[in-house]
């Protein structure tokens, strides 16, 4: 082995692989810590940006694919791509919309990742992933797809609101995308297996503060700008109202006649069960409060019972499911944006990541899956920076599925700990490498292979 191999192996912070600093000239337009951002994850190469919802992703990677010295491949979700070309000619950057390669001409291309088996990822020098969560599952197919397609493109970057819903071991996925550490590397530096079960792993004490200091070295965290140390005009969020609408398990067991309804659903086809028995009762619901207001409503279910009675009972409504082609998704997406449609229902499955939806301060659940990241996205297509209203969330549910809304508040208290511990162990390395009040430093690297003297081989 090489003596600079070896190095290599041990060193902890990721050195930098990126544009020198004096070529980076960064949109004005742009806020002062979203420049900051830009220009650091051009400074690094292969970068993460872990910002919250409506701080700006969109027009930093945009601003780092336009520094790229070739051509760049934006990987984004459904409808989220029209959205990206809106906001490019605002930056004046021109962003083609292609479904395969053979229609690639301009330099930043945009598609969803639905597409990305169209592409030859060797004709691109970078690659964005917007929605980066997508590779959270550290066993799906997605997921390994993307890491290999990307595995020898020199500049990457990865941006989302929500890297490890669940657990700091999640964000391997992302060091692993970004070359940086596969993940089974990262566990074995950093953490340590907890008991029989294999996904059980929690961080090592003693290795705290080197894990923080190595993953402020390739990416950034933040849910506010002062988080960073830069002034909140402008982003500071309006209230979220909560409402909770609960069906009496009563009413539910009268309907079926069954007495065994009255017991609460524990098992995950119990819950099914409980959700299919309450579906009527939900809709009726759920339509009676739209339909005595005049203003602009999303509506999520995860049923296609749900949405086919929710389009029934709502007046002006339009339901968007998994079903329907990629145009039609597409353009009523941005026709909700637009305002030109009232009520939208589908599903956070298809429309709960990456739309911006300020234009609308109305969110109603008509159910929930044990899914807190689809729940925490769907909220914020509109409780978001930009949003001018108070933001009201409804949520209908059977007393019977109960332990779910449990789950979903316990999961959701868990998430919050979690992205405030990463924000206070990174904020002040953030804030340094982003304020340029530390220089990245490349390692030693010697050109000749060491090789010990005679005497001390005997």
């Amino acid at each position: 082995m090489k003596y600079s191999h070896f190095l290599k192996q041990k060193q902890i912070i990721d050195s930098p692989k990126g544009i020198k600093e004096k070529d980076i000239k960064i949109n004005p337009i742009l806020f002062l810590f979203q420049r900051d951002i830009a220009r650091w994850a051009l400074r690094r190469g292969r970068a993460a940006v872990f910002a919250g919802c409506g701080l700006g992703k969109t027009f930093i990677q945009l601003e780092w694919a336009k520094h790229i010295p070739g051509r760049v491949l934006i990987l984004a979700p459904l409808a989220v791509s029209q959205q990206t070309i809106r906001e490019g000619r605002k930056l004046e950057i021109e962003v083609e919309y292609c479904r395969k390669q053979e229609q690639v001409n301009s330099k930043i291309i945009i598609t969803n990742y639905e597409m990305l088996h169209n592409f030859d990822t060797s004709k691109f020098v970078g690659v964005v992933l917007d929605e980066s969560s997508i590779i959270k599952n550290f066993s799906g197919s997605t997921r390994n797809l993307i890491i290999e397609s990307f595995a020898n493109t020199p500049f990457r970057l990865a941006c989302t609101a929500t890297p490890a819903p669940n657990d700091y071991m999640e964000l391997g996925n992302h060091a692993e995308f970004l070359g940086i550490q596969t993940r089974s590397e990262m566990l074995s530096m950093f953490f340590v297996h907890d008991g029989g079960e294999t996904s059980k792993w929690r961080l090592k004490r003693h290795a705290e503060n080197e894990y923080w200091k190595w993953l402020a070295s390739w990416a950034v965290m933040m849910q506010k700008p002062s988080d960073l140390g830069y002034n909140d005009d402008g982003f500071i969020l309006p209230k979220l109202n909560y409402h909770e609408h609960s069906i009496s398990i009563k009413s539910i067991e009268a309907k079926c006649g069954l007495g065994i309804f009255l017991e609460e659903a524990k098992t995950l086809l119990e819950r099914r069960q409980a959700r299919r028995d309450s579906l009527n009762e939900r809709v009726k619901l759920c339509a009676d409060i739209i339909n005595k207001s005049n203003e602009t409503w999303i509506v999520w279910c995860n049923l296609n019972s749900e949405g086919n009675l929710l389009e029934k009972t709502i007046k002006d409504s339009l339901q968007i499911e998994g079903s329907d082609n990629y145009e039609f998704k597409e353009s009523n997406m941005l026709a909700f944006s637009d305002n030109k449609i009232k009520r939208l229902i589908t599903k956070p499955s298809i429309a709960g990541h990456g739309m911006n939806w300020q234009n609308c301060h109305n969110v109603i659940f008509v159910g929930l899956s044990d899914s807190w990241e689809e729940y925490y996205q769907a909220i914020r297509r509109c409780w978001r920076f930009g949003q001018k209203e108070q933001v009201n969330v409804h949520v209908i549910i059977s007393e019977k599925e109960g332990p779910v809304l449990r789950n979903i508040k316990r999961k959701e208290e868990n998430a919050e700990n979690m992205l405030q511990n990463m924000v206070k162990h990174m904020h002040k390395i953030n804030e340094k490498h982003l304020h340029k009040l530390t220089r990245d430093v490349e390692l030693y690297s010697p050109q000749i292979e060491m090789e010990l003297p005679e005497f001390l081989k005997g």
